[in-house]
C-alpha cells in the first residue's frame, strides 16, 4: 500500500503550467530522492505533496483522501516538512525550536505536558543535539542547525517526512552528517522521507527510490540503478556520463564529462575510449577491495 500519491496532478503558478498530469506514488517506509536540474518543477512537487501549495487540477491523497481538504492540524500529525533555508527568530534556543513540533498535538493555547517534554528530549536525543538544548539556533554551525530543525520536525511525530535539499550551502562533512541521519532514522524508524537532492551521487547512495523530473513531467522512476543511467541524465540534465559501481555501496556514481550539445561529435567509439580506462580502475580497485 502507498499512504501517499497523487492523481493526474496539475500544478500552476498563476496560469502557468508548471507540473502536469503528475502520477506518483511514495513508497512507504522508504527514502524518495527527487531529482532534477534547475527550474525542474521537484521543488513544486515537494510542496504540493506536502500541503504547502495547493493545485490547481487532480489530487494528492493521503490514506485516500485529499490532503488539501483535511484539516491542517490533522495533516501536521500525519507529515512534517522542512523547507529550504528555514530562519527562526534571534535568540530562540533549540528546545525552544523544537518544541514547536508539539503544536500540532496540543489543544488550544496548552502548555507543554509530560508527554511532549519526553518526545521534546527524544527528539533532541536522536539527532545528537543534546549538548545544544540550550543554546540559540543562530549560534549553531549549518549542520547543526539542520539537526536542530529536523529534531522540530521529528517532535511532530509523523511517519513521513519531506525535506527540500537539506544539504544546500552545507560543507562535505555536514552533508554527510545529515544524510547519515536521514538514512539512521529510515532505518531504525521506518519513516518515510522524501527529499529534493542537487547531489546525483548523494541521491544514489541514500535513497531507495529515485524520481527524475524535467519541466515538471516524470522522465524516470525507481531504484537508483534504474534512474542512474546515461541516457535519463542527457534527457533530464542535458549532460554526457559514466556511470560506474561505487567502489564501497556498489550503488551508481555519476562521472560527468561533457555537455550533450557539445559532445555530439563524438563517436560512441570515442565515448567507449573514455569509459574503458574508468571501467578498467574500477576493476583494480574492486580488486583491492575484495
Amino acid at each position: 500500500m502507498n499512504r501517499l500519491h497523487t492523481e493526474h496532478l496539475d500544478i500552476a503558478y498563476d496560469d502557468r503550467i508548471i507540473v502536469e498530469d503528475l502520477n506518483l506514488k511514495i513508497l512507504d517506509g522508504k527514502i524518495t530522492a527527487l531529482v532534477g536540474s534547475n527550474g525542474s518543477g521537484k521543488s513544486t512537487v515537494l510542496k504540493t505533496l506536502a500541503r504547502m501549495m495547493k493545485p490547481k487540477n487532480g489530487s494528492v491523497l493521503l490514506d485516500g483522501s485529499s490532503i488539501h481538504k483535511q484539516a491542517t492540524k490533522e495533516v501536521a500529525k500525519q507529515l512534517a516538512i522542512l523547507p529550504q533555508n528555514p530562519t527562526a527568530p534571534d535568540g530562540l534556543t533549540v528546545s525552544e525550536l523544537v518544541s514547536y513540533g508539539r503544536f500540532p498535538h496540543q489543544k488550544g493555547f496548552g502548555s507543554l505536558t509530560r508527554e511532549d517534554k519526553e518526545i521534546i528530549h527524544w527528539a533532541v536525543s536522536v539527532t545528537g543535539m543534546e549538548e545544544f538544548f540550550h543554546r540559540p539556533v543562530d549560534q549553531l554551525s549549518g549542520g547543526q542547525r539542520q539537526r536542530a530543525w529536523i529534531a522540530m520536525a521529528l517532535a511532530q511525530q509523523t511517519d513521513i517526512l519531506f525535506l527540500d535539499e537539506p544539504t544546500t550551502f552545507l560543507d562535505m562533512a555536514h552533508q554527510l552528517e545529515v544524510l547519515q541521519l536521514l538514512q539512521e532514522l529510515n532505518e531504525k524508524e521506518n519513516r518515510t522521507i522524501i527529499m529534493v537532492v542537487h547531489d546525483l551521487n548523494h541521491a544514489a547512495r541514500y535513497a531507495h527510490h529515485m524520481v527524475a523530473i524535467k519541466q515538471g513531467k516524470v522522465i524516470s522512476e525507481g531504484t537508483p540503478t534504474t534512474v542512474m543511467t546515461p541516457d535519463v541524465l542527457r534527457k533530464v540534465f542535458g549532460i554526457e556520463a559514466d556511470i560506474i559501481p561505487d567502489p564501497r555501496s556498489g550503488v551508481p556514481l555519476c562521472l560527468p564529462f561533457g555537455l550533450v550539445d557539445s559532445s555530439h561529435s563524438k563517436t560512441n567509439s570515442e565515448r567507449s575510449k573514455i569509459s574503458a580506462p574508468l571501467q578498467k580502475k574500477e576493476k583494480d580497485r574492486e580488486a583491492v577491495v575484495v
